[in-house]
């Protein structure tokens, strides 16, 4: 449907001209209507005056997603200046001026060039003039008017998620809010029902039902059980329009779940349990599980088991398994079958989160019964008590009796027991026990100080039955008895100085006890009864545990006496008493002023009374200067002796052989004999060697001829491995032959001077399977018809 909007209304007026009038008018004033000035009188005098313009425009009003095969007229723009001549221009400016709207600029006709789109823009501002083609000058001032777009009904409404997720508890009353959807149209809600949106349910009846304006989603039936059904899946569809015919329309899908309350109460599946234990198990055994159905999840399916009553609610217990929901029966007390053979229980099964609101359903927790049977067992011997602890004197008697263990067999048969020690526990067969009535005693002496404590263990097993055992720890403590005496706690490097003064403390003595006494140590020191009053030093007890060496004389001299021994009795207070002499060793020393030690040598006190240091310094300087003078004159003399190391030519290590002689050929052989090389047996003639004393010399080993059959590699590697491995060899200079070159070749002499010696063709075709180096010696020699080439 097209649609037109045509707005000629043009409103002529007459302008009001003050005293500075505008310039380009050129009308007179005949030719304008009386002019009309209203005044407002302001607080300070001032009067304003207000012009009438002489053109001015309105709104126009333009359909938007224009489809019309023509450009879309908008309006027209028009003075009374305009005689029709074609002197005035209009000109247009402003939002989307030449692009979307263009004007006629001699009628002053618009058009929209474009379809616009009123969600993109609903309104353009845009300003026109008119001015004289002649002069350039606007014959009316410059005036804004607005084009507003019509909304028409083109966008869909368009929900804020494609997919919504929400939840609701279950058994919750009718209309309780689950979830709110939101749909938005982009059209003009404030023209027409082109935005206005109506909500309504397609899918999910009738549990569910939308409010058709707010969009919230509410729950329509009562009492929904998430048991029975867990997830619904709910499509809303908003339309615009108002939901009448024609209108757009947008769907979304909320998938709703119902969540869990506490509404089902636990319930086993069976009424009684029936386990069997045997009497022999350690307290806290698992003898079995059970289980309360719950069909609620998560915490509302918690539960806890307890021992309601029963004749072994003090036997046994029931824990609760936290990740299965499952009660494990333990037992509590040692079984005995022989006291009691069965023991019933009641079980409950209780929720830990019941919710108020469920309580009229009935009790939250269920009962079983549980009977446990207990099942007879040969067990093992049974102890009087789970560790036995003996204290016994370190000096008590081998084969003395230290203490006494006990066992019995709690079967009914009660089978007679034997006591045995553990030899792994007692390494050293100190301890023994009397295999019938469990004493035990000792088989060596006993020592606190090197072994206070000693850990054994005591097997009692059943005589008619050996796999019936028990083993229980003994431990023995070692008391202490006191049969060491107390000595020096270290050795004491002790001087006195020769200036010394009478009771003056030269070192103050410790002493240490390998007994532990339970009252302490408590040591005293005396001179001993031999030397009761020594002239030189005093002991004095410190009634710590120490003793003070005094002086008792001035002055002391190394010249009479460098060393003094003073022995002192050391001895202690339990019983018996124990008591030993230690001997102190007292240097005499030479001290400065501040009683600092310097010397304690007697030598150095006969050197200090006749040189000074710089003396002693220059005597010993002077006898290394002779040593070293002596020295040299024996080397010297001993370098004359010396014969040269080359005696005659046969001496082949340094000798000097000249090559610059053209010699007479092969035949001259006296400037080196070359057999050297081409016999080593001449080289291993035993020679004595020229660096070291014959006598020194040890035998020389004879090696066997290795030429025979091997390469030259070969030769001086062995050479090598042989003259290494040689234990007389000493870390001189000596001759070592390797020279060798080898076996003869089987193709005798190649030599071209040699072939007029040769009556017959000689054949070297073999020297073509010698591989690619002899290739150019087969060419040479190897073709028929190399020598007439």
């Amino acid at each position: 449907m097209r649609t037109y909007h045509c707005l000629p209304l043009f409103i002529w007026t007459y302008m009001f001209h003050t005293i500075d009038a505008i310039p380009f008018q050129e009308k007179t004033d005949s030719d304008l209507p009386s002019e009309r000035i209203v005044g407002l009188t302001q607080d300070d005098g001032k009067t304003l005056h207000r012009t009438k313009r002489g053109w001015m425009w309105n709104q126009f009003f333009l359909l938007e997603e224009y489809t019309g095969t023509d450009t879309q007229y908008v309006g027209k723009l028009h003075t009374d200046q305009d005689k029709g001549d074609g002197n005035l221009k209009y000109i247009l400016t402003g939002d989307g001026a030449g692009s979307l709207f263009v004007i006629d600029e001699n009628t002053g006709d618009i058009h929209a060039a474009k379809k616009l789109d009123r969600e993109e823009k609903s309104l353009y501002v845009l300003r026109a003039k008119a001015i004289d083609r002649k002069t350039g000058r606007q014959v009316e001032p410059e005036s804004e008017f607005i084009i507003k777009i019509h909304d028409i009904n083109d966008n869909e409404p368009k929900f804020t998620k494609d997919l919504y997720t929400a939840s609701v508890p279950e058994m919750s009353g009718v209309g309780t809010s689950v979830i709110q959807v939101t749909a938005t149209d982009a059209d003009d809600a404030n023209y027409g029902n082109s935005a206005k949106v109506v909500y309504s349910i397609l899918q999910g009846q009738p549990y569910f039902s939308v409010d058709p304006e707010s969009g919230i989603i509410k729950t329509a039936l009562p009492d929904m059980s998430r048991e029975n059904r867990e997830q619904y899946q709910v499509v809303i569809q908003a339309k615009d329009m108002g939901g009448q015919m024609g209108g757009l329309s947008g769907t979304t899908t909320v998938n709703i779940t119902l969540t869990d309350v506490n509404n089902n109460p636990p319930r086993f599946p069976q009424s009684t349990y029936q386990f069997y234990s045997p009497e022999s198990v350690p307290l806290g055994t698992h003898l079995g599980r059970i289980k309360a159905n719950d069909p609620d999840v998560g915490e509302n399916a918690e539960m806890e088991y307890s021992i309601a009553e029963g004749d072994g609610a003090d036997m046994f217990d029931v824990v609760t398994d936290k990740d299965t929901q499952e009660g494990i029966i333990t037992v509590k007390q040692n079984l005995d079958y022989e006291n009691k053979m069965l023991y019933t229980l009641k079980v409950d099964a209780s929720n830990t989160h019941p919710d108020p609101r469920f309580l009229y359903l009935g009790p939250f927790k269920d009962t079983a019964v549980v009977k446990i049977s207990v099942e007879d067992m040969d067990e093992p011997p049974v102890f009087s008590k789970i560790f036995y602890l003996i204290e016994v004197d370190e000096d008590v008697k081998e084969g003395s009796i230290i203490g006494q263990v006990t066992a019995y067999d709690p079967d009914a048969m009660n089978n007679l027991i034997k006591y045995s020690v553990d030899r792994h526990s007692d390494m050293d067969r100190i301890f023994s026990i009397h295999s019938e009535n469990g004493s035990i005693f000792t088989l060596k002496p006993l020592d606190r100080e090197s072994t206070p404590w000693h850990n054994i263990t005591i097997t009692a097993t059943e005589i008619n039955n050996s796999k019936q055992s028990s083993r229980i720890p003994v431990f023995i403590r070692i008391l202490d008895i006191n049969d060491h005496a107390p000595e020096f706690a270290t050795y004491y490097e002790t001087f006195v100085c020769e200036n010394a003064k009478p009771g003056q403390l030269i070192q103050t003595v410790s002493v240490m006890d390998k007994d532990d006494p339970p009252r302490g140590h408590k040591f005293f020191f005396e001179p001993v009864p031999e030397f009761p009053l020594n002239p030189n030093f005093t002991i004095v007890d410190n009634k710590d545990n120490t003793a003070g060496i005094m002086t008792r004389k001035d002055g002391y001299s190394r010249n009479k006496m460098s060393t003094y021994l003073l022995p002192i009795l050391i001895f202690d207070n339990d019983y018996p008493i124990q008591s030993s002499t230690g001997t102190l060793t007292i240097r005499v020393c030479a001290c400065d002023n501040q009683g600092n030690m310097q010397s304690c040598n007697a030598e150095a006190l006969v050197l200090s009374a006749g040189l000074s240091t710089g003396a002693l310094i220059a005597i010993l300087l002077c006898v290394v200067i002779l040593l070293v003078l002596v020295v040299l004159f024996a080397a010297l003399k001993r370098q004359r002796k010396k014969e040269p190391l080359i005696i005659s030519k046969d001496d082949v290590r340094d000798n000097i052989v000249t090559y610059n002689d053209e010699g007479g050929g092969e035949e001259d052989t006296q400037a080196f004999d070359i057999g050297t090389l081409r016999n080593p047996e001449a080289r291993e003639d035993s020679k004595f060697r020229r660096d070291v004393m014959p006598e020194t010399i040890f035998q020389i080993r004879r090696t066997v001829p290795l030429w025979e059959n091997i390469d030259v590699q070969d030769f001086i590697h062995r050479r090598l491995k042989e003259n290494d491995s040689d234990p007389s060899a000493p870390p001189y200079d000596s001759l070592a032959t390797y020279a060798y070159e080898g076996n003869d070749s089987i193709a005798d002499s190649l030599s071209s001077l040699e072939s007029p010696t040769v009556d017959c063709n000689q054949d070297y075709g073999y020297l073509s399977d010698w591989g690619p180096r002899f290739k150019k010696l087969a060419d040479m020699y190897g073709g028929d018809d190399s020598d007439r080439d």
